[in-house]
């Protein structure tokens, strides 16, 4: 889905102060009912956590984090099945996931005799019934479920459906005939920085791919929607380092990007939001 600069801005108006439930996602959906719902989760993840990027600092303060554990253990004090940590993370405006980790950190400052170290923290989070306190799990597990933008949880589908894209991107490159080295193969070359893909055939034969007019070297899978912050940040990360080593590329945003990026063909980087499929493949001998 590729959208205008004023048609992604419309949806992300409608992202200002809104916690990141599955709730709100489903009202996005029914205001916006012509995306995809992928494409408006994405974007709905991405707005959400430039908001966290930007307000993260005031919940991290001293004051701060002793207010949050003071009113979480006032708060299963009274009921410690109620969802009070969930209920807190929605009241203060920060994510679900990242409260849960900051009333553990606070936690196992107070009962355990060395600080916590930051392996330990995350293995609790992905596994909650290793914290040694089975109110205070409940309510890491409470908030690690119902978050939808953050946590280990995000994290492992986010993982799985990138690696879901470029099995689908590896399989419709062989549906073409067309021979490829994979990001494994190019590592095990000795690059560092590489693309999913580069397009070559057997026997040291260079096989580039012309795209509309535009040959291309590499292709890049992006499982998300490009928007302003991730697509120039990519650029700057990725991009033009594929572009400066193997030459013109293609970058496909399975969810949608917005129109007005493509703006870097004439110098080698193309965008689609799908597997083109108007190619037309150029071989040639290398010497």
């Amino acid at each position: 889905m590729i959208l205008t600069k004023a048609q992604y801005d419309e949806i992300a108006q409608c992202l200002v102060s809104v916690p990141p439930t599955r709730q709100s996602l489903r009202k996005l959906k029914q205001r916006f009912p012509s995306q995809s719902q992928a494409t408006l989760l994405s974007i709905f993840s991405q707005e959400y956590q430039k908001h966290i990027k930007r307000t993260h600092a005031k919940h991290h303060t001293s004051e701060a984090i002793e207010s949050y554990y003071q009113r979480y253990l006032n708060g299963v004090g009274r009921n410690g099945a109620a969802p009070v940590l969930l209920e807190l993370a929605n009241e203060v405006d920060y994510a679900p996931s990242l409260m849960a980790r900051i009333i553990l950190e606070r936690f196992l400052q107070e009962h355990e005799e060395t600080p916590p170290s930051k392996s330990v923290i995350n293995s609790m989070l992905r596994d909650p019934s290793q914290i040694p306190d089975g109110v205070l799990a409940n309510q890491v597990y409470q908030c690690i479920v119902n978050d939808c933008c953050y946590g280990p949880l995000v994290d492992c589908i986010k993982h799985a459906i990138g690696h879901e894209h470029e099995v689908l991107l590896r399989d419709m490159l062989l549906e073409k005939n067309l021979s490829f080295l994979d990001e494994d193969q190019l590592r095990a070359k000795g690059y560092d920085k590489t693309p999913d893909f580069i397009l070559q055939v057997p026997v040291v034969m260079l096989c580039p791919l012309a795209v509309e007019g535009h040959i291309i070297h590499w292709i890049e899978s992006k499982a998300s929607f490009g928007d302003e912050c991730s697509h120039h940040a990519y650029l700057h990360d990725q991009f033009w380092s594929y572009w400066n080593r193997f030459g013109p590329g293609l970058v496909i945003y399975w969810y949608g990007f917005i129109q007005e990026l493509d703006c870097n063909r004439e110098r080698g980087i193309l965008l689609k939001a799908c597997f083109p499929t108007d190619i037309v493949t150029l071989c040639h001998s290398v010497a």
